[in-house]
């Protein structure tokens, strides 16, 4: 089991650099908010560019002191810039990812190309909506984007995002991420970047917004709305290089092996850890983490310098493979190896079939299981991860495969299940979790799938079960994963009819359905030890040692590290913390309570000046036996405080969801206030109440 390397804060670098504000103007005369550092040199050098809505003077300013002054000391002008509506940046929001912001974003690109301190060559980077909106601008092919590094981001924001799983509706991530997005929406310009005009423009655009839950749950199947935003529909219009990293506790971790099999191998390489949604070179966990500046500086330095520095030599796929470990909600560090994939899909990856055995039974769960998931989006947190899945495989139809030895079970991309269903009512869902069950009966989850069964043609369309009774055959891939399941350990795939607050359960789905087993079967990828072919890898030796390659091809990264922290400080208290996760169950009532707190940050004090509060909290309810009562609510209160300017705005925002059969019923509420020593204004203040009606999800 390889160390936790050691952060290391970097403050001398090949160049000085400097910093400036900027504004950036776009061809209708909106200027977006833009930070730019630069080496001190006379000569032109390539720029990096961060593009997306989270603001930069404060939201991002934490993470983009430690990464763009670091790149600007290795050479490069690095570009952190706010998008339309956000931040201090001109013009009114937009819907995410619309044709506006991917076209504002190819206009930045082809600005900062024209700059004269900049050689014309641009690269884009960035984490999750940042990184998407790289893919996306990269798929208008501006002729200066070069490269490109997405981290944790999706090609697919319908079937592989915080919407929509397998076709089915997600309660946990939709409903807490549109929250969470119409409270950031209406946060103000801030007046000491913004300068005097900021609350004419906070007016304007509060005039604005929308819960994007309402257009999230307009389009409930894959129409159009989400191919325009999908860089899957065509990988061929992405003309810039890709670095895809991602990790295997992230849901967007497939799209790093969509991007790998589809984009030309000359021009793409993929790396998938054991992290969150986060940077790997944070060091949360779960680790290891790695040098991930130095290896994108080798990135960027071939594209945009022509240096050589064997980026292209590096295989197509590096993956970490786990090792068994037992359950738990977070890891400082998980057992496991890398490995070098030359290909993908891999020679070296066969599936292996694992037949399912015994007499048809009947999967009717509790409404309620789900409630140990974990969380859609882990972070880093200590309540993240699943904990032991017992009490859930309880609630599930499972079956089991012994790992005989005498070495592990290796699996490395997307488990499939193909099963054999009958079932009385139209709609419904099959959620698939791999399991692994140590000999001491722990059950730790290792990678899960879902399938709303009107989408089991398509995503793009609605095929309700017909008739009533009838028998069907439908298959589905599970998330990818790199996992080595340990001899003497069991396989466990555990099948349910509910997943809640994963997927939102519908109108007699808790008739549950019929499998039959020995028409069905689990699909492992099974990846064969070195020396070895496809195909022969069920208990054959593990080839490779340590964490940094051995005989699977060397497979090294630098330790992790950054440029100096920015210095923001968080208040010492005395109150309790709430529960990051709280389940409780009322007996009586047969209702189950998930209680979150996504730990958006709390209290900080940034050195400008600036103190920031949020405070969230999500809850998730359900009554065990009827898939009509589910329901969600999302608070959000911010606050942004300058004392000095004597600036101090508050934004308050609930967000509930419920349903009946026909129809999702929302009512949204945001308000705006402004205090001064004149006492409290309300600036703003409406609320929302929408019916939608239900496709199939």
């Amino acid at each position: 089991m390889p160390g936790e390397p050691v952060l290391s804060i970097r403050s001398a670098f090949p160049y000085e650099t400097t910093h400036e504000d900027v504004r950036i103007p776009l061809p209708d005369g909106t200027r977006l908010y833009a930070r730019v550092w630069r080496p001190l040199t006379e000569e032109p050098v390539p720029a990096l560019l961060e593009y997306l809505p989270d603001r930069l003077t404060d939201w991002t300013a934490p993470r983009d002191a430690q990464r763009h002054p670091w790149y600007a000391g290795h050479g490069y002008a690095s570009v952190r810039v706010d998008a339309r509506g956000h931040g201090n940046s001109g013009g009114r929001p937009g819907d995410a990812d619309d044709a506006r912001e991917q076209a504002d974003g190819a206009a930045v690109v082809e600005w900062l190309a024209r700059q004269p301190w900049c050689t014309g060559g641009v690269g884009m980077f960035g984490i999750a909506r940042g990184g998407r909106t790289a893919l996306q601008v990269a798929a208008l092919a501006p002729r200066e984007l070069k490269a490109v590094v997405a981290v944790c981001s999706t090609d697919d924001p319908f079937d592989d995002d915080v919407h929509y799983t397998g076709g089915s509706l997600l309660a946990v991530d939709l409903h807490a991420g549109a929250a969470t997005a119409l409270a950031y929406t209406a946060r103000p310009p801030d007046p000491r970047y913004a300068g005097e005009d900021w609350r004419e423009r906070w007016l304007d655009r509060l005039e604005s917004v929308e819960p994007p839950l309402h257009t999230w749950l307009a389009h409930q199947t894959r129409d159009d709305y989400w191919r325009r935003r999908s860089v899957r529909e065509d990988y061929g219009a992405v003309r810039a290089a890709v670095l895809a990293v991602g990790g295997w506790h992230d849901p967007y971790r497939d799209a790093v092996l969509r991007l790998v099999e589809h984009l030309p191998a000359d021009r793409v390489r993929g790396i998938v850890g054991p992290w969150c949604h986060q940077y790997p070179d944070r060091g949360l966990p779960p680790g290891p983490a790695i040098g991930f500046l130095q290896e994108t500086l080798r990135w960027w330095d071939h594209w945009l310098k022509g240096a050589g520095t064997g980026v292209l030599d590096e295989p197509l796929l590096r993956a970490w493979i786990s090792a068994s470990h037992p359950p738990a909600t977070t890891y400082e560090v998980l057992p496991g190896r890398w490995v070098a994939e030359p290909a993908w899909p891999s020679p070296r990856v066969a599936p292996v079939a694992y037949g399912l055995q015994g007499e048809p039974v009947r999967v009717a769960s509790p409404q309620h299981t789900g409630v140990d998931a974990g969380r859609f989006v882990p972070s880093g947190n200590e309540a993240d991860l699943p904990p032991d899945q017992r009490e859930e495989d309880a609630r599930s139809a499972c079956f089991e495969f012994a790992v005989p030895g005498p070495g592990p079970v290796e699996v490395l991309g997307r488990p499939r299940v193909t099963l054999r269903l009958r079932m009385d009512v139209p709609y419904g869902q099959v959620v698939a979790r791999l399991c692994d069950v140590a000999p001491d009966g722990a059950s730790t989850l290792v990678t899960r799938g879902v399938l709303n069964l009107s989408a089991r043609t398509g995503r793009d369309r609605v095929v309700p079960w017909a008739p009533p009774g009838a028998e069907e055959e439908v298959s589905f891939d599970l998330s990818a994963v790199g996992h080595a399941f340990a001899p003497g350990h069991r396989i466990r795939l555990a099948l349910s009819s509910a997943y809640w607050p994963w997927v939102w359960p519908r109108a007699g789905s808790e008739a549950g359905w019929t499998l039959v087993p020995g028409a069905s079967r689990l699909e492992l990828p099974v990846r064969a030890p070195a020396g070895t072919a496809a195909g022969t890898a069920a208990g054959g030796e593990a080839d490779g040692t340590a964490a940094g390659g051995g005989a699977d091809g060397g497979v090294r990264f630098e330790e992790p590290e950054q440029a100096p922290p920015l210095g923001v400080s968080v208040p010492v208290t005395l109150d309790e913390p709430r529960p990051e996760r709280l389940v409780v169950r009322d007996v009586a009532r047969g209702v189950w309570r998930v209680e979150v707190d996504p730990r958006p940050g709390g209290t900080r004090f940034h050195p400008d000046g600036l103190e920031v509060g949020e405070d969230a909290q999500d809850v998730y309810e359900i009554q065990e036996a009827d898939p009509l009562s589910a329901r969600a609510r999302s608070d959000r209160r911010i606050r942004l405080h300058r004392p000095e300017w004597g600036w101090d705005v508050r934004i308050t925002s609930r967000s509930e969801v419920e349903c009946d059969a026909g129809a999702f019923v929302t009512q949204n509420e945001l308000m705006c206030e402004e205090v001064t020593p004149e006492g409290t204004e309300v600036v703003f203040h409406r609320t929302w109440e929408r019916r939608l009606p239900r496709a199939a999800t």
